[in-house]
């Protein structure tokens, strides 16, 4: 059976999982808000119960400024500081990835999507059989789709998880390969990341446009033999904008990390220790869940030993 290694995009999902709950949040008989661990842990229990994983890990971002900020000062300048709760409760949602025996990477001078984007292509190095799911809702890591390498989003609304191929990719983006997802982003920016992109392009332009021109570079050459005067003009007007938001877009495979496939394999999981945090934060759903799915998924890979000690 060939490997299955799953990358989480661990900011992504944490925000993702307190805002899932912002008009109904979960809080302990102590006032903890407890949402974003119960839906990171949701996801999680559903990852290792419905996907079966060889490998896992869980990567996340550090405050740590990035080459990005470095060419860009006003690089996600724009964003809310993290909210109070979720800043709280975050150090828990890592202490009970680490008591699931799941590997959190960070590193600092590079987001997590620059990680995952390393870890990825490392992963199809080490063993070309190997299947790589990049389990994120960020439209970004499309660009990181190839063979072998797949994007996850997770289930929301009741809704089945999405995963995403080559061809899924350039069907839904109307390009012939994922890596030109790099220059449509760059046309058309990204206010979430306050990159500037064109002002005035959206995707369906954007998309027309790489279409025709193929790379930014070659629009850029090109430009003139563009038909509409607005569009010229506003490529002609923009070009140093469009070189620096694509540099900014372009999601990195190369960062310096020992991290190897091999490091990323599935431990055992101590039964005992999750319960006993879930239980601890109150997540009583989730103590159940554990309980009979974990076991469900993979008797083999759980330990029952009566350790109990939190990580």
């Amino acid at each position: 059976m060939a490997n299955k290694l799953f990358l989480l995009d661990g900011m992504a999902l944490v925000y993702r999982a307190h805002f899932a709950l912002i008009r109904s949040p979960i809080y302990t008989s102590k006032g903890f808000n407890s949402s974003a661990l119960y839906g990171f842990t949701n996801t999680l229990v559903d990852l290792l119960s419905k996907q079966s994983p060889s490998h896992i890990a869980v990567v996340f971002d550090t405050k740590a400024a990035t080459e990005r900020h470095k060419i860009f000062p006003e690089y996600k300048a724009q964003r809310d500081a993290m909210p109070e709760d979720l800043s709280i409760a975050l150090p828990e949602v890592k202490r009970i990835i680490k008591a699931f025996n799941i590997p959190v990477i960070e590193r600092d001078g590079f987001e997590a999507d620059d990680v995952i984007g390393t870890l990825a292509k490392k992963a199809i190095q080490d063993d070309p059989k190997c299947e790589v799911f990049m389990v994120t809702p960020d439209k970004d890591f499309a660009q990181l789709v190839e063979k072998g390498i797949y994007m996850f989003k997770p289930a929301k609304g009741g809704n089945e998880p999405e995963i995403l191929d080559v061809d899924k990719i350039k069907e839904q983006w109307d390009i012939e390969t994922p890596d030109q997802v790099i220059d449509i982003l760059g046309l058309w920016g990204d206010a979430s990341d306050n990159i500037p992109g064109v002002p005035g392009v959206g995707v369906k332009t954007a998309s027309s446009l790489i279409s025709e021109f193929q790379t930014v570079e070659n629009l850029v050459k090109k430009y003139e033999a563009i038909d509409k005067d607005r569009i010229r003009n506003l490529i002609s007007d923009n070009i140093d904008k469009i070189i620096l938001s694509k540099k900014l877009v372009t999601l990195l495979k190369t960062v310096e990390i020992n991290t190897t496939l091999q490091d990323l394999e599935l431990a055992t999981l101590n039964l005992n220790k999750l319960l006993v945090f879930t239980k601890l934060m109150e997540l009583n759903t989730l103590s159940k869940r554990i309980s009979s799915q974990l076991e469900e998924f993979n008797s083999s890979n759980i330990s029952k030993d009566d350790q109990t000690e939190l990580i």
